[in-house]
């Protein structure tokens, strides 16, 4: 199903929000858009919007199982605006928010559905969860020059750390707040805006009356930004994504200075949640 507008679709297409979790994927260019909305179809999400250009394409099946929204989301600004007009659409609802090229993992995807990682999360009072942006990279640019490539996808094993997150009024630490780096963000990282370089995304909340998303991938509610509750971790989930690399090989100020990504850390990657888990890059918390 189509919808002209985001107005038009909050208007008429409350239908499609009735049933959680919904997945909100923001396509920016005609990169693997394909097989990100597959991907999260085949997790488990009952509704899967498309936020995306007209004059894209889409392949028949996905015509009719996923919810297209025509939208411009490279405009400033408009990646938050989508989110918080569906989180005031579809209160209470889980929701997941992602680009194109990129796929979510959490402990145990394989075998287990979102749904039900969202439904023991919920039991444990929790109304968001933490994400890591984990960068993928194509290991042959001459092959790949856009540094995507599914089939020879590379992540970075190590080189992951994180850094109190400080209160801007205060200047203290805020309680269970991390910043956290890695990946293509730290490595070349005079190539990314300071304000760009965090990897941590709350891409998976509970929506909730007057919440808002704010430009750092946050929350004005300062305990949806917390990556664990007081008594014990919880369950922790990685998006893995080719933007960073597609920006940095797209960027004309950045492009020839990167003959390739791979360095002694990288490793291909298994497309499975038991490496990511055995990284460190994501915890089960309480769930087994």
């Amino acid at each position: 199903m189509i919808y002209p507008s985001l107005d038009a679709f909050v208007k008429t297409g409350a239908k499609h929000l009735a049933k959680g979790p919904i997945a909100m994927v923001m396509v920016e260019d005609d990169v693997e858009v394909a097989t990100t909305l597959r991907h999260h179809l085949q997790a488990g999400f009952a509704t899967v919007l498309a936020f995306m250009p007209p004059d894209f394409t889409l392949p028949r099946d996905l015509e009719i199982d996923a919810i297209r929204i025509t939208y411009d989301v490279t405009v400033e600004g408009a990646v938050q605006k989508a989110v918080n007009r569906i989180n005031d659409a579809a209160i209470g609802q889980w929701l997941y928010y992602c680009y194109n090229a990129e796929y979510l993992f959490y402990p145990f995807c394989e075998t287990r559905s979102v749904g039900e990682m969202l439904a023991f999360h919920s039991e444990e009072r929790r109304a968001a969860m933490l994400t890591y942006v984990i960068d993928l990279y194509a290991d042959d640019l001459d092959a790949c020059p856009d540094a995507v490539s599914l089939d020879h996808a590379h992540l970075d094993r190590s080189g992951y750390y994180a850094l109190a997150r400080k209160d801007p009024a205060t200047g203290h630490p805020r309680e269970r707040q991390l910043d956290f780096f890695g990946g293509l963000r730290w490595r070349y990282e005079e190539h990314v805006p300071p304000a760009r370089r965090k990897i941590d995304r709350i891409a998976l909340f509970r929506a909730a009356p007057r919440l808002r998303l704010l430009d750092d991938h946050t929350f004005n509610d300062q305990e949806y930004n917390t990556f664990t509750c007081p008594w014990h971790h919880n369950i922790t989930s990685a998006i893995a994504s080719f933007r960073t690399a597609k920006a940095l090989k797209r960027n004309p100020g950045s492009t020839f200075d990167i003959p390739t990504f791979k360095w002694h850390n990288s490793a291909p990657f298994e497309w499975h949640s038991r490496q990511l888990l055995d990284l460190g890059l994501m915890e089960p918390g309480q769930w087994f």
